[in-house]
């Protein structure tokens, strides 16, 4: 197995960093957050002292940043000439500005498709770009924590296809919340309702996935409603530059920011089928 560096252990960097431990590969990590070293310390991940630390020896080198900023920091002054491999959620003018600075080394862009849970259980999706034989190459590392791996071309289209799938599930959030508020004003009850939605034909796996939470109305994150919100920036700004219309991005744009803005942005994303109040 290779060696394997990945910087980035949050919420969900660190279940995939531990999938490639698990199986085998010398995976070493690290964080600005010593209490996420700690935790990959305990999940067969060797906790480096600084990234460059990490890096040493490296044939693959991972990376799962928080934001746009950190990431363009972070990527565009790797000291490192092995195989780079970004899981980040970014647009695609950021990540051709990086791709620009890491001229001469190979980058694949690997957003991924899925929640903690899905990196957990190695059920993530990922679509890849880049040089495809990098990309053959990293194939096996990326079944380790993925269910299916896309190669979608030589460039940005990764970045794309991440914030078009993201698009989906953010509407289906913001669909979810009238409907319960339609079908509960109609004297339907909200067990009833969220039970009819998940037989229906409207029953997707996102929808059957936060099904059980939201009858509980346990909001704890998957994915922060900020974090979502940060994506739908990304799209609305994705859209501008391109030149397209994107109404629905800008309606959940809204809505997301209203959420956070009413004390939901650490809950999960999903907590806004309630609003600001989500215990009933």
């Amino acid at each position: 197995m290779k060696n394997i560096a990945w910087l980035g252990l949050g919420l969900i960097g660190l279940p995939m960093a531990s999938r490639l431990a698990a199986a085998g590969w010398r995976v070493s990590g690290f964080d600005v957050n010593p209490e996420r070293l700690k935790l990959a310390s305990q999940r067969r991940i060797t906790a480096a002292a600084s990234a460059a630390a990490a890096l040493d020896g490296a044939e693959f080198v991972f990376t799962s940043m928080p934001n746009e900023k950190v990431f363009v920091e972070v990527l565009s002054s790797l000291p490192t000439r092995a195989t780079v491999i970004d899981t980040s959620t970014v647009g695609p003018q950021a990540s051709a500005k990086v791709a620009a600075a890491l001229k001469g080394v190979a980058y694949l862009r690997a957003p991924i498709s899925g929640s903690v849970g899905h990196a957990e259980s190695g059920q993530l999706t990922t679509f890849v770009s880049g040089p495809r034989a990098a990309f053959d190459a990293a194939t096996e590392a990326f079944k380790a924590y993925t269910r299916a791996q896309f190669w979608v071309g030589e460039g940005e289209e990764a970045r794309y296809a991440k914030l078009a799938v993201n698009l989906m599930v953010a509407v289906t959030a913001g669909m979810l919340k009238e409907a319960l508020a339609l079908g509960t004003k109609g004297g339907i009850s909200w067990e009833k309702m969220l039970e009819l939605i998940g037989e229906s034909v409207v029953a997707s796996p996102v929808v059957k996935y936060k099904q059980d939470p939201v009858r509980r109305h346990d909001y704890t994150p998957t994915a922060t409603t900020s974090l979502v919100l940060k994506d739908v920036d990304l799209m609305v700004a994705a859209a501008k530059a391109e030149r397209i219309d994107l109404p629905l991005a800008t309606v959940m744009q809204q809505l997301f920011r209203r959420a956070a803005e009413q004390g939901l942005a650490e809950r999960d994303f999903f907590s806004v089928v309630e609003g600001e109040n989500p215990a009933r």
